[in-house]
């Protein structure tokens, strides 16, 4: 039996990398796992949808889709959501092969 990697797999169901299926693929699986922060954060700071969302100026429904991983969603309101469950948050943008942190 051969054993393939997770990029193997990847590659060969979804798409190379660098292709637009796979680009798609991987921007909404980070959208998901920011999703799953957010919920999680929230949750342990024993709020509900709601509060947040007053919070930071947006509708229960926002949350709701900010924690399902929509894709369509602001930085702004990601980083009004982070700041205000108190976390913190850092980017790493990698632009013409340089590498730049956004702390």
């Amino acid at each position: 039996m051969k054993l393939y990697s997770m990029n193997e797999v990847k590659d060969k169901l979804i798409g190379k990398a660098g292709t637009p299926e796979r680009e798609t693929y991987e921007l909404e699986l980070k959208l998901d796992i920011i999703g799953e922060m957010i919920k999680r954060a929230r949750k342990e700071r024993n709020l509900t949808q709601t509060e947040l969302g007053e919070m930071i100026g947006v509708q229960k429904a926002q949350i709701s889709k900010l924690e399902k991983g929509s894709s369509n969603v602001t930085i702004h309101t990601i980083l009004k959501v982070f700041d205000a469950l108190k976390a913190k948050v850092n980017f790493k943008v990698e632009l013409l092969n340089q590498e730049v942190e956004i702390v």
